[in-house]
């Protein structure tokens, strides 16, 4: 007893210790951070929160709102956090490219049932050698492999169209999230998908199923805590739709391995990929499982889950967004129509890489989507050290960071008539003296996106297989969209567009 008593107290001790510890750092935190102004708290315990308990259209326009009222810097209460919103090109230069801030935000535990430590949330070591196993997939030369993916997947999609252009309107939104899943599915996974059987429109579902039961997590962020999750009304749904999600990707995974043979991996990533057989990604991680041990089939599934995840839903916003704008600006969608003549000759030819590399003007019209349209909207950062921020601001060691991507893209001093579609802001000239971390929509610095070559030339592809088959005409607007929150950004009603068949 005497022993047990010894023992208790001694965990109670340290229990204590740290509890202390972690109280003063807060208190600490609490009164630096103090003088960075913000929106008021609504108590001890929530913090800001009922500011966002509310819908996604409401959460949009409430960030929108602070980023006008505390612009360049507001602090945010979630629970017992205080995260720092960054709205400055300067600062967000200040955080993503100093690789001591790398780590990721505690938000993006909110991932971790399904892609648990993939390249988008592992850190260090672990993300470093993640990076070098899966930077040769985004070669050129792979890439160039990938264009016949993207060219027939492109049809399936136009004929998806085509099949209902005599309506009055067609809702694209669930039509380029189906094209942009089997595309990701057969680059990724080597795997081509149809979606015609039950297992297959599972996994389907099961994709657009968790994004929702993330969103609702990350609008009641204690529930981001996983020990709290479980008593999510959420939680018992979450497994059993990360479960469906596991099991399909592992059975690819097994399937690819029984028929694989090794792959010469790459040294360096400007080397050259020279064999014939078309290569997925997985197949780059199934080699490196063979010939150097340095991940394991558990990695592996964390990867194939973890692109499945980055390259499918946020393409397909981009698409759906480039869409509703070119057929919202019919001059600009000419112009676009005319480069593909000068470029393809035939509109119905069926683009080579080289092809798609030199649609210049169609890609100023891509990324000035991206830039109003930002399909990442926002990221986050813990930082590693502490910061002194541009506007001014002392940030402690281990303060949350949230980089608003979309507040940055919509600055008007930065951008002038920030709502206006203008592809020439992205003529070389109009960019050159604009500040390097002003275009955010693939991220930047040490943990940029990976796959933003790959997701240019899926774009284009798609756009030309449309563009070359119909004439869009606007039946959603800029002005009549309604854009919401989620973990990507979407709008409220999907995207409306009229396709009338090019003669």
């Amino acid at each position: 007893m005497f022993v047990a008593t010894i023992i208790l107290t001694a965990v109670l001790a340290v229990l204590s210790f740290f509890a202390i510890k972690r109280i003063r750092m807060h208190a600490k935190n609490y009164i630096v951070m103090s003088k960075i102004p913000g929106p008021p708290r609504e108590g001890i315990l929530v913090g800001n929160m009922t500011h966002l308990q509310t819908d996604t259209e409401n959460i949009f326009n409430r960030l929108r709102e602070w980023r006008r009222n505390f612009y360049p810097m507001y602090k945010f209460f979630a629970v017992h956090v205080i995260a720092a919103n960054i709205l400055t090109p300067e600062d967000c230069e200040l955080v993503m490219s100093n690789p001591v801030h790398s780590e990721k935000g505690k938000i993006y535990d909110l991932l971790h049932n399904w892609l648990k430590d993939g390249l988008l949330t592992s850190n260090g070591s672990k993300w470093q050698t993640r990076r070098r196993i899966l930077t040769p997939a985004f070669h050129f030369n792979i890439l160039q492999q990938f264009i016949l993916v993207f060219n027939e997947e492109a049809d399936k999609l136009v004929e998806a169209f085509r099949s209902e252009c005599k309506k009055s309107y067609i809702n694209i939104t669930p039509h380029v999230a189906q094209f942009t899943l089997k595309t990701i599915t057969e680059t990724a996974m080597g795997t081509k998908l149809h979606f015609n059987t039950q297992k297959e429109i599972n996994y389907k579902e099961a994709v657009y199923e968790i994004g929702r039961i993330l969103l609702y997590r990350l609008s009641h962020p204690w529930f981001i805590e996983q020990v709290v999750n479980f008593f999510s009304p959420w939680y018992l749904q979450e497994r059993r739709v990360t479960k469906t999600l596991h099991t399909f990707t592992k059975e690819v995974i097994s399937d690819r391995e029984k028929n694989f043979k090794d792959v010469e991996l790459p040294a360096e990533e400007h080397d050259v990929y020279k064999g014939k057989k078309r290569l997925a990604m997985l197949d780059l991680l199934l080699s490196a499982k063979n010939k150097e041990g340095t991940i394991d089939n558990a990695g592996i599934q964390e990867e194939v889950d973890t692109f499945m995840f980055e390259g499918h839903d946020t393409t397909a916003m981009a698409l759906g967004f480039s869409l509703m704008l070119l057929a919202s600006h019919k001059h600009i969608q000419e112009l676009v129509v005319q480069e593909m003549r000068e470029v393809l000759g035939d509109l119905r030819k069926k683009p080579t890489y080289n092809d798609l590399q030199s649609l210049k003007y169609m890609e100023r019209c891509i990324k000035e989507s991206l830039r109003l349209y930002p399909s990442v909207h926002f990221i986050s950062r813990t930082l590693g050290a502490d910061l002194k921020t541009h506007s001014g601001y002392f940030l402690p060691k281990g303060t949350p960071v949230v980089i608003h991507i979309y507040d940055v893209h919509h600055d008007p001093e930065i951008y002038p008539d920030p709502e206006k579609f203008d592809p020439d802001r992205f003529l070389p000239e109009n960019c050159q003296n604009r500040h390097p971390f002003a275009y955010l929509p693939f991220s930047a610095g040490p943990r940029n996106c990976i796959g933003q070559k790959f997701a240019m030339l899926e774009l284009k592809a798609a756009l030309c297989a449309v563009l070359g088959s119909f004439v869009l005409e606007p039946i959603d607007t800029p002005e009549t969209v309604v854009v919401v929150v989620d973990i990507v950004l979407r709008t409220k009603e999907g995207i409306k567009v009229k396709f009338v068949p090019r003669e």
